[in-house]
């Protein structure tokens, strides 16, 4: 079993990969392979509305100078995807946004190419807007008819400066509860197979 992780932070290895790997700290001790892909310092489009994903069914975008293709095809072979963000004006990132917007467009076209993974949504915040950043990415799986774990509480930390979440035990805890509720979501669905 493979968990992609996708870190939607301007900060390279941030508060926001820091949430990221408390939670994969917990599935690989369940034997779970991860991956995180960080979105830091990478340009990506946004959806051009231009409808070729649904013309070509090949499970990519039609745009091809960035990551997006790559971080699909990963998402695609996993059983299940992280999409973590900090939150900017109470929302996600604008890359974050971008690669929701194509990916999904891509996994409706292609049979719904998510339907059935486990997804779970990270953000990060300075103070507050989280809620809805978090709902933006939880969207995406309900839309993509995906299954979502839960937790003690909503999958966010507090932290403004590099490494302040790891001060957020309550945040902390989540996170390790979410990889125990991702891993036996991914279990049950391997035994039934």
């Amino acid at each position: 079993m493979k968990v992609i992780a996708i870190n939607g932070s301007a900060r390279k290895n941030g508060n926001t990969a820091l949430f990221i790997n408390e939670v994969f700290k917990i599935l690989k001790k369940h034997d779970i392979e991860c991956e995180m892909i960080q979105l830091s310092g990478k340009y990506i489009r946004g959806c051009t509305a231009c409808d070729q994903c649904y013309k070509l069914k090949d499970n990519t975008c039609i745009q091809k100078d960035d990551i997006v293709n790559e971080c699909i095809k990963k998402m695609i072979d996993a059983d299940g995807i992280i999409l973590a963000s900090p939150t900017y004006f109470s929302n996600i990132t604008a890359e974050m946004k971008a690669f929701i917007d194509r990916a999904g467009r891509v996994g409706r076209a292609n049979n719904n190419a998510f339907k059935h993974k486990v997804g779970a949504a990270i953000v990060t915040a300075r103070r507050a807007g989280a809620i809805h950043a978090f709902n933006a990415i939880n969207h995406f799986f309900l839309i993509e008819e995906m299954i979502i774990p839960g937790s003690t509480y909503w999958n966010i930390g507090i932290g403004k400066d590099i490494g302040d979440v790891s001060s957020d035990e309550e945040g902390l805890a989540n996170m390790r509860n979410l990889g125990e509720n991702f891993a036996w979501i991914l279990k049950k669905i391997h035994s039934e197979e």
